[in-house]
């Protein structure tokens, strides 16, 4: 087993100088916190969640993992950073889009990964999201192991094909995210018959998490079943059942801000903690300052939740935009039918709602709307939230003072 940050030179209680302000492993060390192991290494407690399109790339992913968390790069059109690759793909039509689309994703999902590593200098561990509902994800996968990616996260759909995908990358691990127990024992059991297990396994809480939520429906979003307290036991029961105890650490997300959130989460028996939004407003998220303006001001009461355009249930702020939109999405819905072409020609989703005109589904194109956010237009942007207060209020702070925060206990809990 290797140890992704260097090895603590203080030890619990002992006295640290105040002349110098103290390392991150002296920070751990005192921390009372215990290291999350995944990858055959010993890690900070601490992932940073996925975020698209292009919110978490090189720049947040690579500079998480050299503190020796776990950055994650979000895989979804990755392009929207690389103007070589939007000149190239800007103006075309039909299957000829589609495909210098995708071709110019791989490419910048290669170079994004390659930058955070070098970023990250061989410290942490570089994860890529994949979401499952991409029309891409095999083609994401693949290239994200091909180039030395540490792990595939994989949310939005029962990853239950991820090991095929893998078969040849038998070192990079496999991270499914769920929310429920249920979930967890469905797709063990189906990679079990593939002879691999997860490497770790995420639990989002619907009620609490941004973006795209692991409910069936939004009514569903606050359902007991979703609650730590419930789902880390009952999944921990079903891994000890499996004989798999100790085998698969679990990662907990959802509305966990602060080092009492994470000492909490472990005295529960999960091994780590999944932030999204507390990274998404850090001077190295790789989205635009207005992006990080709306999240940072934003209160739960200015959050709202809706249909996406992939089927589930989602969480944003509530910008001029999503407010136009909820106030017109009856009508879009009574109207819903099957266009002949994606209005991009982009086909960025297996199954979109305004493309396929479901019913129920929402009607709008995610692409779009979260590369406008990325951008921070708020006149067209939609903006994913998790709920909670942020570790630093509306300030945006950098990773390394929000990994301090969340290793440094407060003075009561310390007492």
């Amino acid at each position: 087993m290797t140890t992704a940050f260097a090895p603590p030179i203080a030890t619990p209680g002992a006295d640290v100088a105040p002349s110098a302000a103290p390392s991150l492993p002296e920070l751990f060390a005192l921390s009372g916190l215990a290291p999350l192991m995944l990858g055959g290494r010993h890690l900070l407690p601490v992932v940073q969640g996925g975020m698209g399109v292009g919110v978490s790339a090189h720049r947040l992913a690579g500079s998480v993992a050299a503190t020796g968390a776990v950055g994650t790069i979000s895989s979804v059109d990755l392009r929207r950073h690389h103007p070589d690759l939007m000149a190239a793909t800007r103006g075309l039509r039909g299957e000829e889009a589609k495909q210098a689309i995708d071709d110019a994703n791989e490419v910048a999902l290669a170079r994004e990964i390659t930058a955070a590593k070098a970023l990250s200098g061989g410290r942490g561990l570089l994860a890529v999201n994949v979401m499952r509902a991409v029309s891409a994800y095999a083609e994401h996968v693949r290239v994200s192991l091909e180039c030395g990616a540490d792990a595939v996260v994989v949310g939005a759909g029962l990853p239950l094909d991820l090991p095929d995908l893998a078969r040849e990358h038998p070192k990079a691990a496999l991270i499914p995210i769920l929310s429920d127990a249920r979930g967890v024992q469905l797709l063990v059991r189906k990679w079990a018959r593939k002879q691999r297990v997860p490497d770790a396994v995420v639990l989002e809480h619907p009620g609490w998490a941004g973006g795209h939520l692991g409910a069936a429906k939004v009514a569903d979003v606050a359902d007991p079943r979703f609650d730590f307290d419930k789902v880390v036991p009952e999944t921990l029961d079903f891994l000890r059942s499996a004989g798999l105890e100790g085998q698969v650490p679990l990662i907990v997300a959802g509305g966990l801000r602060t080092h009492a959130d994470i000492r909490r989460m472990q005295s529960l028996g999960a091994a780590a903690v999944q932030f999204g939004t507390s990274f998404a407003v850090t001077e190295e998220c790789d989205a635009d300052d207005t992006f990080k303006r709306v999240l940072a001001d934003a209160r739960d009461e200015d959050l709202v939740e809706f249909t996406s355009v992939a089927g589930l249930p989602a969480r944003a702020v509530r910008t001029p935009w999503l407010q136009k939109y909820l106030a017109v999405i009856e009508r879009t819905q009574a109207v819903a039918h099957a266009k002949k072409r994606c209005a991009k020609h982009f086909d960025c989703l297996a199954q979109c709602g305004l493309r396929d005109g479901l019913v129920g589904w929402g009607q709008f194109c995610i692409d779009h709307q979260l590369a406008s956010a990325l951008r921070g237009d708020l006149k067209t942007g939609l903006f994913f939230r998790g709920r909670g207060a942020l570790p630093f209020g509306n300030q945006i702070r950098s990773v390394r003072a929000l990994i301090e925060f969340l290793l440094t206990p407060s003075p009561a809990a310390a007492a």
